[in-house]
């Protein structure tokens, strides 16, 4: 008989906690949730004030069995799953099937998965949490609601198996806005002026680009503004007229939270959000490193807080001035959102004398990337500011102005150990001017106008959608992975590179949902529900009380639509493609691999075929056309339209112009297996409905 049995949900976290402790305690794992709503229908009771029916998941009922007899040979039994709403729930329903009374203190929690932590947490037990799970209840509960209700609009109107959520809906309307954006964006034209100057003392050039007038800054539009600006300060000399020299400073950015721990690996390391927190998961549950045994690296890794402890504030400082000096070392504090939740830390490493390189052998690659990424924000997160020195130089030439800027880094500080990525910007580099002074003569070298025309808004990318969910209050740092990895796996977005463009099925969906739900697939009314969760969480409002109010006008809607799209067919978009067997213009329908084209006088003629898209760029063995294709895992590749017959052009990278080419074997063996089940999968003859 055990003394203690601790229940956590992971085997490899049980593990590691059981070295901790030893001795007659006993350590084991729920795997996760033990108990859910059923799959097979809603499992919430709309007419006895929204009670969910939970039920035991299937496949656990042997655990559950197991867990019973644990708990029935332990003297005293603590429930420790994930320190998040998710694990308080988890813990409730343990609580619940154990038949533990629910004012027990039983209820214990984990930070980080260190002996000494893990030891200390055990002597503070509480009870479990009811606002905390009465936040997790109420999530449950509307999702599952909202999906049961929206998603059989989606069956009829589209077709089965598709699904609507409140959190995926949304990130899918974000992406198919952009796109939107993107496609009705109209390019405008616009020009600057640059000039290269040679300094008459040092004979050093630099370059300059054109301002304005008389200190107005003027935008030019037109190769014939241009054209006059050139005409006017032809001949004419160019004269300083202000040197302006400063310093500024870089501040590290805080430690990491879920969310920018999810946007910097996907912009360094090229790591999905799944593999993120995949790879962080294990970081936090334990790795076996000399001298330390089992032990979690990182703090728990689903936090919006960028606090860290004073221990761990102490730990940065030795490590800082020791390696660095006095110098790269500043005491900081991180302001949190005011809308986190704050119930741990930021995600930092446990023991700071575990430095990435020294147990990079213990450490698989994923790990070893994922977690000096971790070590290196949370170091310079506490280290000084870079310093650059700045000069600002104005120039006048004729009664026109141009400018010149230049910096150089003084100070490194926390550059010298890492740098925070940011989409779409250019990383900082040293500009070096020569010494000027005010009334000095510059000659002209070089003058170059250059045309260019304004962007549109870049699509989303994994990192850029997290960062718009979380500034919009859309979801909470346990529901980005997962969101973005169903609106994926639904098909109603896909990757090109690393962008996520919505599929014409995402767009099909967006639509109808938007058009008929209004009032629920919007940014402003899911943003609403987070906030009203986080009240539940802390104690101010009545889960039940968020459901009621959000399920009455909610019927309603859906007693409309379903009502108004009852004699509503959605028609089939028209290809200019010609069926070769009956005549008819072919249709696009949408299968499990995508869009394909398939004969509207369907079941009489049951012709399909997939869709071809081809590149400009000819063939570089025998210069036929180029077809994109995809694998099973939607990655593109190219290959000549008279492979294999008699060309073998294949690649995963697209053919340039003049390019020579070598066969890969890795590459024809993934894409020709894919090439044929997608091929087979979507020409196999549809099969008629059953009467």
């Amino acid at each position: 008989m055990a003394d203690k049995l601790i229940i956590v949900e992971s085997p490899a976290k049980a593990n590691t906690i059981k070295k901790f402790l030893g001795g007659s305690t006993k350590v084991v794992a729920s795997m996760g949730h033990i108990r859910d709503l059923p799959k097979s229908k809603m499992g919430v009771d709309v007419e006895h004030d929204f009670e969910p029916e939970y039920i035991n998941i299937r496949g656990k009922g042997d655990l559950i069995k197991s867990l019973k007899k644990d708990a029935a040979d332990a003297k005293k039994v603590y429930l420790a799953t994930d320190p998040d709403r998710e694990g308080e729930a988890i813990a409730w329903h343990l609580a619940y099937l154990l038949d533990i009374p629910q004012d027990s203190i039983c209820r214990v929690t984990f930070n980080e998965i260190t002996k000494e932590t893990v030891q200390e947490s055990m002597k503070h037990p509480r009870k479990i949490d009811m606002n905390l799970t009465d936040a997790q209840q109420a999530r449950r509960v509307l999702d599952r609601i909202v999906g049961y209700k929206i998603s059989p609009v989606l069956w009829k109107k589209v077709k089965r198996g598709l699904s609507a959520g409140r959190v995926q809906s949304v990130a899918v309307k974000l992406i198919c806005d952009r796109e939107e954006e993107i496609d009705k964006f109209i390019p405008e034209e616009y020009w600057n002026i640059y000039v290269t100057l040679e300094d008459g003392n040092s004979k050093k050039e630099f370059e300059a680009h054109f301002y304005g007038k008389d200190g107005k800054k003027i935008d030019i539009k037109s190769k014939a503004e241009v054209d006059e600006i050139l005409n006017i300060i032809n001949g004419k000399n160019y004269f300083v007229t202000e040197v302006k020299k400063n310093e500024k400073k870089r501040t590290p950015a805080p430690p990491f939270t879920t969310s920018t721990m999810q946007q910097e690996a996907s912009r360094k390391i090229n790591f999905t959000l799944k593999k993120t927190m995949s790879v962080a998961q294990g970081l936090y549950e334990g790795v076996k490193v000399p001298e330390k045994g089992i032990v979690g690296l990182i703090t728990y890794m689903r936090t919006d807080s960028t606090r860290i402890s004073e221990e761990a504030r102490n730990s940065a400082k030795k490590f800082i001035t020791k390696t660095y000096g006095e110098s790269y070392y500043e005491n900081r504090y991180y302001k949190t959102n005011q809308d986190a939740q704050d119930a741990h830390e930021a995600i930092r490493p446990t023991y700071i004398e575990l430095e990435p390189d020294k147990i990079k052998d213990s450490l698989t690659p994923d790990q070893y990337k994922l977690y000096k990424l971790i070590y290196n924000r949370f170091i310079a997160s506490q280290m000084s500011a870079a310093i650059y020195d700045t000069v600002a130089v104005n120039i006048k030439a004729g009664e026109y102005d141009f400018k010149a800027n230049g910096q150089t880094l003084k100070f490194k500080g926390f550059m010298t150990l890492y740098v925070e990525g940011e989409d779409n910007k250019k990383e900082e580099k040293d500009i070096s001017l020569p010494e000027l002074n005010v009334g000095d003569k510059l000659k002209e070298k070089k003058i170059d106008p250059k045309q260019s025309f304004t962007e549109p808004p870049a699509r989303y990318t994994e990192a850029s959608l997290v960062k718009a969910l979380e500034e919009k209050g859309i979801g909470r740092p346990s529901t980005y992975s997962p969101t973005i990895t169903t609106i994926l796996e639904r098909r109603y977005i896909e990757k090109e590179q690393k962008q996520l463009v919505p599929t014409e099925l995402g767009k099909i969906v967006n639509k109808l949902l938007v058009e008929n739900f209004p009032d629920v697939i919007n940014v402003e009314f899911t943003a609403k529900i987070e906030k009203e969760f986080d009240e539940i969480a802390e104690g101010k409002q009545k889960w039940k009380a968020t459901i009621r109010d959000f399920y009455k006008p909610f019927k309603v809607t859906i007693d409309k639509v379903e009502k108004e799209l009852e004699h509503v067919t959605l028609e089939d978009e028209v290809s200019d493609v010609q069926c070769e067997k009956c005549g008819r213009m072919m249709v696009y329908k949408f299968g499990r691999f995508g869009k394909f084209l398939a004969c509207p006088g369907y079941p009489e003629c049951k012709n399909a075929k997939p869709i071809v898209e081809t590149i400009d760029v000819p063939c570089p063995v025998c210069g036929a056309k180029v077809q994109i294709r995809k694998t099973k895992r939607r990655r593109n590749y190219y290959i000549c339209e008279n492979n294999p017959a008699s060309c073998n052009y294949i690649s995963w990278n697209k053919p340039v112009v003049g390019e020579k080419w070598e066969p890969s074997e890795e590459v024809n063996t993934e894409t020709k297996k894919a090439t044929k089940k997608v091929t087979r999968k979507r020409t196999t003859k549809r099969k008629t409905t059953k009467k």
